[in-house]
């Protein structure tokens, strides 16, 4: 019982010199470039860069072996995709036990392949989640716009409205009810931002199964077969594997 004791204080203890932590966790960033499936994992590390505990550098060695068993994974850009620009977007509420803020996630494909995703704590707190799925789209939406300026200065022209897919029939529905709510008015901004891409047929709101959402793995912690599932639909291809 005494060596149980002494070992969990050991796993809790702060790391003596936190610069290998740091240096690992700056090396892991510069990789998610590339690695969708890395960034819950690396959000979650990087928000211990000033005080690592053992816990913490044991679960980035974790991390490490997980892609040493699949050094050859990245994306893929297709060059027989359509100019269909797609995001998908969901929010884990409540899910901060220091800060109790939603984490927000979003996944952006160009026909099937990914080019834009990000995984990121909100900065206040949402009342439930219904809010916090609709901050997600609010900052999905955000980045659609943006991706469509750029992709205009490069000649090529997105006349089709962009998609957004989102698991929550409330958010959804806040998104297309032009009758303002006294629960959302803290969130007004958000609301008619998302609801003048809407009426302006920049973007398309469709709901999809949580089983079937892809921004699913950047925003929680899920099962080894869930992750695989997960992905597999991301675009991203293993580089090593036989043709």
């Amino acid at each position: 019982m005494e060596q149980n004791h002494k070992l969990a204080l050991s796993v809790s203890a702060l790391l003596p010199d936190p610069k290998p932590y740091r240096r690992l966790l700056g090396r892991l960033i510069y990789l998610g470039v590339t690695r969708p499936d890395l960034a819950f994992s690396v959000h979650v590390l990087a928000q211990f860069m000033q005080t690592p505990r053992f816990d913490h550098w044991l679960a980035a060695l974790r991390l490490i072996r997980y892609l040493k068993s699949d050094p050859g994974q990245g994306i893929l850009l297709r060059a027989d995709s359509n100019f269909q620009v797609t995001g998908w977007c969901d929010a884990d509420w409540d899910s901060c036990p220091l800060t109790r803020r939603s984490v927000t996630g979003y996944f952006v494909q160009l026909g099937d392949s990914p080019i834009s995703w990000k995984t990121k704590k909100q900065k206040t707190v949402s009342l439930s989640s219904a809010e916090a799925e609709y901050r997600a789209i609010a900052k999905l939406v955000q980045e659609l716009i943006w991706i469509k300026i750029m992709l205009k200065t490069l000649g090529v022209v997105h006349k089709q409205p962009m998609v957004v897919q989102c698991d929550s029939k409330s958010a959804i529905y806040i998104a297309t009810n032009p009758v303002f709510h006294e629960r959302t008015k803290h969130i007004e901004i958000d609301l008619h931002f998302v609801r003048d891409e809407v009426l302006k047929r920049e973007i398309q709101l469709y709901h999809v199964d949580s089983r079937s959402q892809l921004a699913d793995i950047l925003t929680k912690a899920i099962g080894k077969d869930g992750f695989r599932y997960f992905k597999s639909k991301l675009g991203t291809r293993n580089l090593y594997s036989p043709a």
